[in-house]
């Protein structure tokens, strides 16, 4: 389930996918470290994969998206806290023309 900040983020995604039509798209699914490695991929995989579902019902065409999960290995943050473990959950867009 997306949160509405979650959504608004993506909405803004599509509107850019949207106006740049060639343009193809990697999502990357992020987690705390927090869990076995194992865990958190599926994790990872998971939060790509639902912002990916949330694209193509959204009307991006699915072939133009790829998704992989990085779980705990790359953080945007590496202290200890739950501010820091909230930054690194996360679904990380790459954009690239074909």
């Amino acid at each position: 389930m997306l949160k509405a900040e979650a959504a608004k983020t993506l909405d803004a995604s599509i509107e850019w996918l949207k106006a740049n039509p060639s343009a193809l798209v990697l999502v990357e699914g992020h987690c705390d470290e927090r869990g076995t490695n194992a865990y958190n991929l599926v994790l990872g995989e998971r939060r790509a994969k639902v912002a990916h579902e949330y694209l193509v019902a959204h009307g991006v065409a699915a072939a133009r998206i790829q998704t992989i999960s990085y779980g705990e290995e790359r953080p945007a943050c590496t202290e200890r806290n739950e501010a820091c473990w909230s930054r690194n959950r996360r679904a990380h867009f790459l954009a690239k023309q074909p």
